[in-house]
């Protein structure tokens, strides 16, 4: 569970800056440049989600119960990750009315998908990792709405094509990561 923490410590401290000193980013960047910034950023993150990464799958070695999940809680997880998709690449698919209208669609899918695995799974390392990322995506999300404010950041308005295209591309990636790749990857069929 140690290597776990130190990775969550490590990989979501790294993506708290902006959260907690983004007056000190802003000046470091100035200072020594925005390669060298991102730089070490990518490697203390890339060094923090091996750590989890690791980490995780030596806690899975010997499982602490805290509770059971209700079989239906897995497909309460399955339509929220759904959502998370969708939330995720609204991120990237440009004037799609979802992050028009909720401007953080990144933050606000991994919220969603830590709140997901936390309603599904009862693992004492699904609740530090979950849980430590939900906690996260709360205090990011409130930053991120705060410095919009600030700087009076406009967000350019959705249209359906741009909507439906997220919605349509989120579908396909969640249908192909809910029935193929999440067993691949974490040895766990969220449908059977």
């Amino acid at each position: 569970m140690a290597v776990l923490i130190l990775g969550l410590v490590i990989f979501l401290g790294v993506h708290s800056i902006r959260i907690v000193a983004d007056g000190w980013r802003t000046a470091t960047i100035a200072r020594v440049g925005d390669k060298p910034w991102k730089g070490v950023y990518s490697l203390a993150s890339i060094a923090g989600f091996v750590l989890i990464v690791v980490g995780f799958g030596l806690a899975r070695r010997d499982p602490v119960y805290l509770w059971q999940a209700p079989m239906a809680m897995r497909h309460v997880a399955g339509l929220l990750v759904l959502v998370a998709f969708i939330l995720l690449v609204a991120t990237y698919v440009p004037r799609n009315a979802i992050k028009a209208k909720l401007h953080h669609p990144m933050v606000l899918s991994v919220k969603v998908w830590a709140l997901a695995h936390l309603l599904a799974n009862g693992n004492l390392a699904d609740v530090v990792l979950f849980g430590a990322f939900l906690v996260w995506a709360v205090f990011s999300f409130r930053a991120a709405r705060r410095r919009d404010r600030v700087n009076g950041t406009v967000y350019p308005p959705g249209t359906a094509s741009g909507t439906a295209i997220t919605v349509v591309i989120g579908v396909v990636a969640w249908a192909v990561f809910a029935f193929w790749a999440h067993g691949l990857l974490f040895g766990v069929r969220p449908f059977g």
